[in-house]
């Protein structure tokens, strides 16, 4: 075998061998913790032994078990089975160590219950190409595996994976042609609030230097709200939610828990809140240890001030789950009152959207509020915390729509993602076209452009955000910086405090609904 065909590099455990793909050195599935199955089941990442000779790293690993993603989503033809789920993969111009290339570390969202690094949208070869630089891509536990709350285990487990993937960046990246002193973290959806939890982790501090947030989602979940969650999961198989219980259960079998609860989670909206109306009953849990607060409580305090951000949404984010759950054009006078008491910052809400977009039709408003609350404003929330704990933020807002569809899906949640990689299959095509326009091609190259420049050098292209003038950069065919868009949103959220979000018998008026809430 040619050296320059089959390129090694020498990891803490042992020697890796990859293969050459495109001018590139491709290195795929190398574990950095060991299988969390078996007596390691629910239990923080163990560190992987060490081995002898050279390990071919020529296929992904097993994705973590998981729900199915749904229909918008291609998943991986044959995924490779096993017990491997926490892997990485390594694209690098050339695996010399004194290159010291900057490093992207890709965490992947999926509502906090699916997704993996075999997705071949997040093939990291033009990101890589096009930088200069070197991009890493990992698994986590997902899912009961990774987010429910199980007694006698530590919470965040796939947080905690991601900490363990970070450990690995930082002790063998050099060996790869990385930098470790320039890792920059990036993901979107569940993988931007994984990022968002990392940055107030004292367990991640110091593992990375710059973070990329591409719609964080506003959902963290107090102790007694993630143990009503995971008392509801387990009770669905007549289980409590134990370590001695749920590890009976093949881990393979357990998503169905979750699959089975996210059918009804509508019926919890007393105890629950807006959660029960969500897609998902998993999200990072403010448990005091791994997790000690909410991401925007710990960086307005200063915890991250050392991190420099990029924090960045779509303008028209819930338009996509209006179109996945058959809404668009379906909704009413009702639902659009509903979701503006439900979703809004707080008693009033109706009236205060109401007033701030008269113009508004029910549809706009039963988007606009869960865009808000769900994303926009935590990723905005978000800037603005680093910024006054004393960290640096730059504030980006997508608004370009999404061609495919005759632009109806407008500039929703999830366009970023091919944009940013420059793929375009899966839920790429479904927004891009399988086949991207010159228009397409050029925006993606400015993300790709402005992501890989502040991976370099911590400028994005413009200006830093800052309270008085709310500079944003707004992507779109023509970008342009101007002040926060859409002010009369910004100001309804103004004095809004994002906090993990409790378990209530109680439910204030303005959170009540006894009319049925739409499939979606």
């Amino acid at each position: 075998m040619s050296s320059s065909e089959f390129p090694e590099a020498r990891t803490v455990a042992g020697a890796v061998r990859g293969r050459r793909e495109g001018g590139l050195e491709v290195f795929r599935g190398i574990l950095f913790a060991q299988p969390p199955v078996g007596a390691a089941r629910f239990a923080a990442p163990r560190p992987v032994d060490g081995w002898d000779g050279v390990r071919e790293a020529f296929a992904f690993g097993p994705p973590p078990p998981q729900e199915q993603a749904g229909p918008a989503v291609d998943a991986p033809a044959g995924p490779p089975a096993g017990d491997d789920w926490l892997t990485v993969n390594v694209w690098t111009p050339e695996t010399d160590p004194a290159a010291r290339r900057p490093v992207m570390v890709w965490i992947y969202g999926g509502a906090y219950k699916f997704g993996s690094a075999d997705d071949p949208a997040y093939d990291g070869s033009r990101l890589a190409r096009d930088g200069e630089l070197v991009v890493v891509t990992l698994n986590y536990r997902v899912g009961i595996e990774g987010f429910a709350l199980i007694e006698g285990a530590p919470a965040n487990r796939g947080l905690l994976d991601q900490v363990a993937a970070l450990e690995w960046v930082r002790e063998n990246i050099t060996a790869f042609g990385g930098d470790p002193e320039q890792v920059t973290v990036f993901g979107e959806s569940a993988g931007a609030g994984s990022i968002a939890a990392l940055m107030a982790m004292p367990r991640a501090r110091g593992l990375f230097r710059r973070a990329i947030t591409q719609s964080v989602p506003g959902t963290f979940f107090s102790s007694a709200l993630a143990g009503d969650i995971a008392e509801v999961l387990a009770g669905g198989l007549g289980l409590r939610p134990t370590v001695a219980d749920l590890s009976g259960v093949d881990p393979r079998k357990l998503p169905e828990a979750g699959a089975e609860l996210t059918g009804r989670m509508r019926g919890y909206v007393e105890r629950w809140g807006p959660v029960a109306l969500t897609p998902t009953p998993f999200s990072p849990v403010v448990d005091g240890d791994v997790l000690p607060t909410t991401p925007w409580q710990a960086l307005a305090s200063g915890a991250a001030r050392d991190v420099e951000l990029i924090a960045g949404h779509n303008r028209d984010e819930y338009r996509l789950f209006l179109m996945l759950g058959g809404l668009l054009g379906q909704v009413d006078e009702g639902l659009a009152s509903m979701a503006l008491g439900l979703f809004g910052p707080g008693p009033g809400s109706e009236s205060a959207y109401r007033g701030a977009f008269p113009d508004a039709s029910a549809e706009y408003l039963f988007e606009l509020v869960q865009s808000d609350w769900l994303f926009r404003m935590p990723s905005l929330h978000l800037a603005e915390a680093q910024v006054a704990g004393g960290g640096r933020a730059h504030v980006y807002e997508l608004t370009w729509a999404a061609p495919a569809n005759g632009g109806a899906l407008g500039a929703c949640h999830g366009l970023d993602v091919p944009l940013t990689f420059g793929v375009y299959g899966g839920l790429g095509a479904m927004l891009t076209g399988s086949v991207p326009s010159p228009e397409t091609e050029a925006l993606s190259a400015r993300f790709r452009s402005a992501w890989t420049a502040f991976a370099a050098t911590g400028d994005p292209g413009w200006p830093a955000y800052d309270p008085e003038r709310r500079l944003v950069q707004l992507l779109d065919t023509e970008p342009t910086v101007t002040a926060y868009p859409e002010e009369a949103a910004r100001r309804l959220w103004e004095q809004h405090t994002f906090a993990a979000l409790p378990l209530t018998t109680a439910q204030p008026r303005h959170l009540r609904t006894s009319a049925p809430w739409p499939a979606g």
